[in-house]
């Protein structure tokens, strides 16, 4: 690490050189100086070719970035017998990805903006048609937000629980919540708008807006969402009556248990919220119930209705969802 020269280039970036003598190490050098002394310091020599070079990181002095190579000299029997130092002004090209990753960053920025600004559109949208359906139903007023707040509820609840929960199928789920009646825009005003429970033929044809829901959701949904949230939103519409023990609709579907069930998580956790909301609300054909009553056919139901390992996170929302029904009356 004995000097031997610089050249003026060199000696204007770092003005110490000016003063080393050839033969002598260089005594007290700058911090950036001392950066480049490090770097060849800790070039690895064992085991090279004849020559040998190596690129360091980039050093900033005042407003300019320089980039340094090291290159071995060897004699005429190729063995090492010093170092050539390259230092190379960069400057334009780090400020031009600096500029391109700013730029990049800003177009990002501007597209997320942009794009939860459509989706929010696209939201309420769909919630305006969700609510316009359930105008149509006399005995039904806000379920469509509360059966979405109370699914909002239970996703945080089952995220605090577990932390395995993909939060952005979630997210999806919530989502979806205000389009699950979306079919009772299908279902004939007659019946829909009945004071009193259904008949039995009444109740088939209710039982079509599941089925209904669906085929809507898909079709509004395709060409502007994605797949995933497309099937998501399907399958909370589509299925949200069906059953564990296989007696709902419209499929029958079956099965008890995250992994094994036939009907989709996501309507499995819609089945929930749409059953209590009933439960404590009032409807034409009965009173609201109790929440002591609510939770002791939901824990009854458990298994038999409602996915049970689902239901038993429910329950612990006791709490929660008392403080939400209490606020909003």
């Amino acid at each position: 690490f004995e000097f031997m020269s610089a050249n003026e280039y060199a000696i204007n970036i770092f003005d110490e050189l000016a003063d080393c003598k050839v033969g002598k190490k260089i005594v007290n050098p700058s911090k950036e100086l001392g950066e480049i002394i490090s770097f060849v310091d800790s070039t690895d020599l064992s085991n090279k070719g004849k020559h040998f070079h190596k690129k360091g990181d980039k050093i900033q002095i005042n407003d300019k970035i320089y980039t340094t190579e090291v290159h071995t000299l060897n004699d005429f029997k190729n063995a090492y017998v010093g170092f050539t130092i390259v230092i190379n002004d960069n400057t334009e090209h780090f400020k031009m990805l600096e500029l391109t990753e700013q730029y990049n960053e800003e177009l990002s920025k501007e597209v997320e903006i942009k794009t939860r600004r459509i989706r929010s559109i696209q939201e309420q949208t769909i919630i305006g048609i969700a609510q316009m359906v359930e105008s149509r139903d006399l005995s039904t007023g806000g379920h469509i937000k509360r059966t979405s707040d109370v699914v909002r509820i239970f996703a945080n609840k089952l995220l605090e629980v577990d932390s395995s929960w993909d939060k952005d199928f979630l997210d999806m789920v919530i989502r979806s919540a205000p389009m699950h009646d979306i079919g009772k825009i299908g279902v004939d005003d007659v019946v829909l708008r009945k004071q009193g429970r259904y008949n039995d033929e009444e109740y088939n044809i209710m039982k079509k807006h599941a089925e209904i829901g669906g085929k809507m959701v898909t079709d509004i949904l395709s060409n502007v969402e994605e797949d995933e949230f497309v099937k998501i939103a399907y399958n909370v519409a589509n299925c949200h009556h069906e059953k564990v023990n296989g007696k709902g609709y419209p499929e029958g579907l079956k099965g008890n248990s995250i992994p094994i069930s036939e009907i989709p998580i996501e309507a499995r956790i819609m089945a929930l919220a749409d059953v209590f909301d009933a439960l404590v609300s009032k409807r034409c054909y009965k009173q609201a119930y109790s929440y002591d009553k609510a939770f002791k056919i939901i824990m009854h139901d458990a298994g038999i209705h409602f996915d049970k390992n689902l239901a038993e996170v429910f329950l612990t929302c006791r709490p929660e969802l008392e403080e939400y029904y209490n606020k909003s009356g």
